[in-house]
């Protein structure tokens, strides 16, 4: 294969990543907080900079992409950096490991397979996943280790919905919106009866099952719970700044009902704003 200048000075670039990494690591002269990580302290900074990278996108900022991108290849390149100190594997591994999974993957590119939708696609490539884990295909693995699968490795928003959409596509379903609803207001009895009487324990489990029911209510009315929790996130701290700009001192220095009322001013002055 031959490489152009912009495509060595990639590889480049990244080899002096690598290094850098490598440095950071170097019990001679590398960094006490790098050399202090391990696989597992690295996931929650994993699963920061993926969200760090979402937004980013959304923002369709390319110097904040560009940043937080690199931000996310920094986490994979260190993960193989402490692997391959304990001869486990490199990113050379990884890298060739994800190659080689897109080729057999996508036969309809690689090789002689041919392929009319995306439908198609994605048929296939389930079909070849299954394959190579040893699993039954796609139409004879069980519902309940597809669900636990997303369960493990998906956000719980994020797996709730699927779980639930998964179970509602073989037939797991209510009949109309009105079963849903009343659903809903027996999750949320049972969660008030355990927040009166129970346990801490029984009182997540309860809260757990009132967040499911929901995100049932948000899946009947297509609606998106990340976007909608995201969306309210971001009024609150909105409604925040407005209050804080135009108050004399500390926000804990006001009373609650003063706090009502800068919180009331602020809501009214964002919906006035285009």
């Amino acid at each position: 294969m031959e490489f152009n200048q912009n495509q060595a000075e990639t590889l480049a670039a990244l080899q002096e990543l690598i290094d850098v990494v490598a440095k950071l690591r170097s019990p001679d002269g590398g960094c006490p907080w790098d050399l202090a990580q391990t696989p597992q302290t690295l996931i929650p900074y994993v699963v920061e900079e993926a969200y760090e990278v979402v937004d980013a996108i959304k923002s369709d900022d390319p110097t904040a992409i560009t940043e937080e991108l690199g931000d996310l290849l920094l986490q994979v390149v260190l993960q193989a950096q402490i692997a391959s100190e304990y001869q486990q594997f490199s990113l050379k591994e990884v890298a060739q490991g994800i190659s080689q999974k897109l080729i057999r993957r996508h036969p309809h590119v690689f090789g002689d397979v041919s392929v009319q939708n995306v439908d198609e696609v994605r048929q296939n490539w389930e079909q070849i996943k299954a394959t190579e884990k040893g699993e039954p295909t796609p139409e004879k693995h069980q519902l309940s280790a597809k669900l636990s699968r997303y369960g493990r490795t998906l956000p719980p928003l994020m797996a709730a919905m699927k779980i639930s959409q998964k179970a509602a596509a073989v037939g797991f379903e209510w009949e109309n919106i009105d079963g849903v609803w009343a659903k809903f207001h027996e999750e949320l009895a049972e969660f008030q009866q355990a927040v009166a009487e129970e346990t801490p324990e029984r009182q997540e489990s309860e809260l757990g099952d009132l967040l499911f029911a929901v995100l049932q209510l948000a899946r009947w009315y297509n609606l998106d719970p990340s976007a909608a929790l995201q969306g309210t996130n971001q009024r609150f701290v909105q409604r925040l700044q407005k209050m804080e700009a135009v108050v004399n001192r500390p926000l804990f220095d006001y009373s609650l009902d003063e706090l009502e009322t800068l919180w009331q001013q602020a809501k009214a002055q964002l919906a006035q704003e285009p």
